[in-house]
Order: C-alpha cells, then sequence, then structure tokens
C-alpha cells in the first residue's frame, strides 16, 4: 500500500523486489507479488474521460461489450478491462490511469536530484557506478511505457517473433493510442499462480526454454527486448501455452554490448572466469584504480558454482549482484545498460523459476549459441559493416604519418611527454593516495624513467 501511494515507479520497485528470493522473505515476496496486477483499482468513471479523450464520444460503439465492474487487472499505469468487439472477437481494453505521466515525471525529477547528491557525497563510488547514467536508462524505457501506441509496434514486432515458439504467443493489437491500448484476449493465469498439477514436467521445460530462448533473441539478435518479463506479465493457459503480454518497458542495447553480453554469458555457462571478467570488463571499463587482474581472480573463483547449475541451485540474480560487487571493490565501471538488462534478467528469472525450477542457465545458452553466432557472423560480413571497416582503415592509414611526424618532432625538441600511472592496486580510502606497487612493477617502472630519460639526452645527437 505504501509503494501504491508513493506511484508508478515505486511500484516497479516492487515488482523488482517479488521476484528476489535472496533479497526479500517469502512473506514479503508474496505480498509484493500483488503489485503485478493487483494494485488498488480505481472506478471505471475515472478512466472513461480518458476513453472519450482518445476515441472520442462515441467509442461505446466499439464494443458489443465491456466489463465495468471489476477490471480484469491492475497494474502501476493503467487499468485492464475484458470485452467484445463489435464483430464478437474478445478481448481486453488497457486504458491509462489519469495523472500517470505527471506521477511519473515527477518521480523522475526527484529521483534525479537524489542520485546527483549520491554523486556528490561518494564521488569514489559514482566513479564505478554511474548511479545518474542508470537512472536516466530506466527513465528511457518508462517514458515508453507511458505510450500505448509505441508499445503497439512493439508487441506486432514480438508477435512477430513468437511465432517461431509452439508453447509462446504475444497478443495482437486492435486498435492504439497513445493511452488506450485494445488487444486479443491472452487467456490464462500469472506464471506465479500455475498450481503444481496444472501441466505436465514436459510442457513446463518447454515453455521455460522457449521464453528463456525468445528473450535471448531480443538481447542479442533483435537488441530490442522485453525489459519487465516479471511472472505476472506471463500468463500460462491451460493447454500449455504462455502469453507474453504488458509490451510498454521495452529495452534497447547496441551492438558492442550485446556482443559484451554474450561473451559473459558463454564465460558463465564454459566456467570461463577469465572469459567472463574480459567480457564484463569491455562492457563497462577500468578506473584509473581499477585492478583487472584481481578482478579476473574473483570471477575466477565464482564461476565455477554457477557453471550448468540449475535455478534450485543457483540464483543467478545474486550472481549478477556478484559481479556487480567484485567490479566495484576492484575499480571497474559497471555499465548503465545492466541498470536494465539486469532488470529483465532477474525478472525472466523470477519467472522462469515459478515455471519450471530445474531451468539450466548454460543449456539454454547453447541452445540458442547457434542462431546467434550465425546472426553476428552475417552482421560482421554484412556489406555495411566492410565499408565501416574499410573507412576506419583508411582513416587509420590518412592520420597515421601525421602522428608520426608530431611525436618524432616532440622527440626531438625535448617536448615529447610519456604519463605512466603506477597506482594500479586498490584505493587505500576515497580521497586518499593510492598504495604504490612494490617488487617488480615499481623496478620496471624506474627503469623506464632511466630509459627515457637517456633518450632524451640524446637529442642533439639525433639533429
Amino acid at each position: 500500500m505504501l509503494l501504491e501511494e508513493l506511484g508508478p515507479l515505486y511500484v516497479k520497485v516492487g515488482q523488482i523486489l517479488a521476484t528476489r528470493p535472496d533479497m526479500v522473505p517469502d512473506h514479503i515476496r508474496a505480498e509484493l507479488a500483488l503489485l503485478n496486477d493487483q494494485v488498488s483499482a480505481r472506478p471505471f468513471a475515472e478512466f472513461e474521460e480518458v476513453l472519450v479523450a482518445e476515441l472520442g464520444d462515441e467509442w461505446r460503439d466499439l464494443f458489443r461489450e465491456i466489463h465495468t465492474a471489476v477490471p480484469l487487472g491492475s497494474a502501476s499505469l493503467a487499468q485492464v478491462y475484458r470485452a467484445v468487439t463489435v464483430s464478437g472477437r474478445d478481448c481486453v481494453v488497457k486504458i491509462q490511469r489519469p495523472g500517470s505521466e505527471d506521477a511519473v515525471r515527477g518521480d523522475m525529477a526527484v529521483l534525479r536530484r537524489v542520485t546527483g547528491l549520491i554523486g556528490w557525497l561518494a564521488p569514489h563510488f559514482s566513479e564505478v557506478v554511474d548511479i545518474d547514467a542508470m537512472a536516466s536508462m530506466l527513465f528511457e524505457v518508462m517514458k515508453d511505457e507511458l505510450d500505448f501506441a509505441r508499445e503497439a509496434r512493439t508487441m506486432e514486432k514480438a508477435r512477430k517473433l513468437a511465432r517461431a515458439y509452439p508453447r509462446l504467443r504475444v497478443p495482437g493489437v486492435l486498435l492504439a493510442t497513445r493511452r488506450v491500448l485494445v488487444q486479443t484476449f491472452a487467456d490464462g493465469v500469472p506464471a506465479n499462480e500455475l498450481k503444481d498439477d496444472q501441466l505436465t514436467d514436459d510442457q513446463r521445460k518447454d515453455i521455460a526454454y522457449q521464453l528463456m530462448d525468445f528473450m535471448f533473441h531480443g538481447y542479442f539478435i533483435d537488441r530490442h527486448f522485453h525489459a519487465d518479463p516479471h511472472p505476472g506479465n506471463i500468463l500460462v493457459s491451460a493447454d500449455g501455452t504462455a502469453h507474453v503480454i504488458d509490451w510498454g518497458m521495452a529495452g534497447r542495447i547496441d551492438r558492442g554490448t550485446s556482443a559484451g553480453m554474450i561473451g559473459a554469458l558463454l564465460g558463465m555457462a564454459r566456467n570461463d572466469g577469465a572469459a567472463l571478467a574480459r567480457s564484463w570488463i569491455r562492457l563497462g571499463a577500468p578506473t584509473p584504480w581499477g585492478n583487472p587482474a584481481g578482478f579476473t581472480a574473483d570471477v575466477a573463483r565464482l564461476v565455477p558454482r554457477w557453471a550448468d547449475a540449475s535455478l534450485e541451485e543457483v540464483y543467478f540474480g545474486v550472481a549478477l549482484m556478484e559481479l556487480g560487487r567484485c567490479a566495484t571493490r576492484r575499480g571497474i565501471q559497471i555499465s548503465p545498460v545492466i541498470s536494465v538488462i539486469g532488470k529483465s534478467v532477474a525478472n525472466i528469472e523470477g519467472t522462469v523459476r515459478c515455471i519450471y525450477p530445474a531451468f539450466k542457465f548454460a543449456e539454454a545458452t547453447e541452445r540458442c549459441l547457434k542462431g546467434v553466432v550465425t546472426h553476428v557472423v552475417g552482421e560482421v560480413l554484412s556489406r555495411e559493416q566492410l565499408a565501416q571497416t574499410f573507412l576506419d582503415a583508411v582513416h587509420a592509414i590518412a592520420t597515421v604519418p601525421g602522428q608520426l611526424q608530431g611525436l618524432l618532432a616532440d622527440a626531438v625538441d625535448g617536448h615529447l611527454v610519456v604519463r605512466a600511472r603506477t597506482n594500479l592496486g586498490d584505493p587505500v580510502s576515497p580521497g586518499k593516495r593510492h598504495r604504490l606497487p612494490t617488487g617488480t612493477t615499481l623496478a620496471q617502472s624506474l627503469a623506464g624513467a632511466a630509459a627515457l630519460g637517456w633518450i632524451l639526452t640524446r637529442k642533439k645527437r639525433w639533429t
């Protein structure tokens, strides 16, 4: 009730926590799960003004009947009502809550000030975790959720993709405006309300692996994915079909980030800590005081516990958090996109756990790998990529002679400057000097400095 009163943004926080048994006790998660589709309903009269504004005064002529007494579902930004079109087709009408947009934008403004304050109070922490950038990415996907017309376009793309999966469906769009969405009816119960005897073990397994393959396709091929696949957004019908609904919150990532995520998943699946660490570092970057070798050692220690584990044995949301903690401690920047991908992965893990706890990430990765690799190879060999590579090479060839000439001129004039960083250890504490390395590293630094001095004293001979 507190999260409801605070507003839509806080309801999202509650929905995420409802999928995290590693962070929240079961009795609290059961309460938070009600935020998925049982937010306190408001009277239909409050929503009718939205229907009039979006569809006109004659909006009722579009439907043979609409069940307004009790909503089919009530979420943070909208209420959903069951209806029948004039042609006799079962459908649902999703109507945005009046004032939702102003509430969300107000919450965003407040949280921006909070993240700015955190950055000012903890600059050292902000070097590795750009909270403001992470919040901005989350805000962007929430802005999309306020536009049902955009959600409809995303649904249509996802609907085409879902045809390749026998156990998956995405509702069809019948009508869409900015604040009203009419779509085909999806029969079923939320994934977290499935009874033990409702489906066979084979049906559950098929749904779980097809659902994860569907999500992997979004992460690594389309690079446009469902960012909010919590159990309330996956409705499972009695015939063993899973309906993926509520496409308002969709994430987008670039090619480089997608490749880094592929490498990270492969490293985890193959029990290769070094590969996972390299991919994670590519997603972010080492800070001036970063210790990539220490981070790699940390990951190598953790990965054997995750490889080939099922959801009954490991919470992969916990694994993601452990990676983040190790990266922060070792001075490795965390990519802001992790805020959106991490939310999506944590939600889909919670959903799959409800359907088939014996699910294994490693097996799912192997299943989707062939299609992903084929797609990536096709991109690398595409005409556009070859043209980009050629242009980059031309630019490098054109600029290298000038750079070399400038370097030689600086050396001859005695203006050559070499910046060396020796503080590669972990920081002592925020705002203080870093520890100086000892042993071989320090000796190498001194030898390099002596060699540089000798070079600069020989400048007259060069002239």
